[in-house]
């Protein structure tokens, strides 16, 4: 009698057990629901573009992004991390502003630029051709253009030389390729300007170019840069030139 109440109990702690284990077991239909809604979030795409957001972030710049370059926030707080540049061109040391075209971008002079003094208007704009932002970028490298295409700007520029060798040699010893082109026009620019003039500064210059015209990209437009360079600087360029890009062939043969 007492081994039937035993084997009955047995029975029926088995059997709550089992009970037990169904429940706190996962149903497989509610774990594929999950499973599958996970994946559903992991490929959610865009309701605008119709890409899934992980191939978006990683897709390549568009070519509208060179139509629209870095500029400046105008919400942000302009007076912290405020380039030497930038400062003087808010405070109106610059005196000329952007104007905005449908096709292009052009300078507005507030004085005549055959008017406006070089020292130090032309060391400023020398300075911001190592901008990295709109509108900076576009208004010092105009800005340094048009002052030295007006009359008697060799006349002006010549005694600044040494006060615009270094910013010219910073922009082409920048890091950014973009400023470093901007900085040889520049040097190409003023170089047509003060001819020989320029020669006691060209190693300064030099070192930067040197390691430039090593890299594929740049060889044939820094070689280009050099012959002007000697064509402007006359016999004593070549020998400073050879000085320092011992590889350079002169254009005189």
């Amino acid at each position: 009698m007492s081994s039937s109440k035993s084997g009955s109990a047995q029975s029926r702690t088995s059997s709550l057990g089992s009970a037990g284990s169904r429940s706190s077991a996962t149903p497989p239909s509610s774990a594929g629901k999950s499973s599958s809604g996970k994946a559903r979030k992991a490929v959610a795409t865009s309701t605008t573009t119709g890409v899934p957001t992980s191939s978006k972030q990683a897709l390549p710049p568009k070519p509208s992004d060179r139509l629209n370059p870095k500029t400046v926030d105008p919400f942000a707080n302009t007076s912290k991390g405020q380039s030497a540049f930038a400062s003087v061109y808010a405070n109106g040391g610059v005196p000329c502003r952007l104007i905005h075209g449908s096709v292009k971008h052009k300078l507005a002079w507030d004085t005549p630029p055959e008017h406006v003094p070089f020292d130090p208007v032309l060391i400023t704009l020398a300075e911001g051709l190592k901008e990295t932002v709109h509108p900076y970028t576009f208004v010092s490298c105009m800005g340094f253009r048009e002052l030295l295409d007006t009359p008697q700007a060799t006349q002006k520029a010549t005694p600044m030389l040494p006060k615009l060798a270094p910013p010219l040699r910073a922009a082409l010893g920048h890091a950014d390729g973009a400023v470093f082109e901007r900085g040889m026009d520049g040097l190409l620019q003023l170089s047509a300007v003060v001819g020989p003039a320029l020669n006691p500064y060209l190693k300064t210059f030099l070192m930067a170019l040197s390691k430039r015209i090593m890299e594929k990209k740049y060889k044939e437009k820094v070689t280009e840069s050099l012959q002007i360079l000697e064509q402007n600087g006359g016999r004593e360029a070549l020998p400073i030139i050879k000085s320092k890009v011992p590889t350079y062939s002169s254009v005189t043969g």
